[in-house]
């Protein structure tokens, strides 16, 4: 059996890759990225700047992984709901599920994504945050003209007005969201969608 590859502090490397790429992520979005230095997150992590080293070649890279991550695993959910080829109405609850439980597993790289994604496009190391929008914005376009003309939004809805609503509503939410907080993703979800399906007034 192969043995594991160990960091100074007993654990095997992978793990405290991911430990230490949590705690960049907290301080990026915590501080800005151009803000933060290797010494202030290796101090984070309780380990010599240089140590940090041993695990990235720089803070790019670190931002890289972090970013890099996310979106892998956005996606792979966003397409799992595509497959389904669900109704518009479901296609679109399940598109704002799987965002908030995103923002669950990665609310530190939403908040990095959405403060520093304008900025880092243009660098060729992240040039998939542009395609990753494009993207993004043809899946929900699409589900929400699908809707319009399937009958199952309103005929007269601005579907890019409507776009920009429910996609700055979902993913503002990193902001305050805390993981294990009162209230779970999916449970959040389901009030978001409520209240933008079928609004807060009551109905006479």
């Amino acid at each position: 059996m192969p043995i594991s590859k160990k960091t100074t502090t007993g654990k095997p490397a992978p793990a405290r890759r991911g430990e230490l790429l949590a705690t960049a992520a907290d301080v990026f979005a915590e501080q800005g990225y151009s803000a933060t230095t290797v010494r202030r997150i290796a101090d984070a992590a309780g380990i010599l700047a240089g140590s940090l080293y041993y695990h990235f070649d720089s803070k790019e890279s670190m931002l890289d992984e972090i970013l890099s991550t996310f979106l892998d695993e956005l996606w792979a959910g966003y397409d799992a709901v595509l497959a389904a080829r669900l109704a518009p109405r479901q296609t679109l609850e399940a598109l704002v599920t799987e965002s908030f439980r995103e923002i669950d597993r990665h609310r530190a790289a939403v908040a990095i994504y959405q403060r520093e994604s304008r900025h880092l496009v243009g660098q060729p190391r992240f040039g998939y945050l542009a395609e990753s929008q494009r993207k993004f914005e043809r899946v929900w376009l699409g589900t929400l003209e699908r809707g319009a003309a399937e009958g199952a939004f309103r005929a007269d809805l601005d579907v890019r007005l409507a776009y920009r609503f429910v996609r700055d509503t979902v993913w503002v939410a990193a902001s305050w969201y805390r993981p294990g907080g009162a209230h779970s993703p999916e449970e959040i979800a389901r009030q978001y969608l409520s209240m933008v399906l079928d609004g807060i007034a009551v109905r006479a």
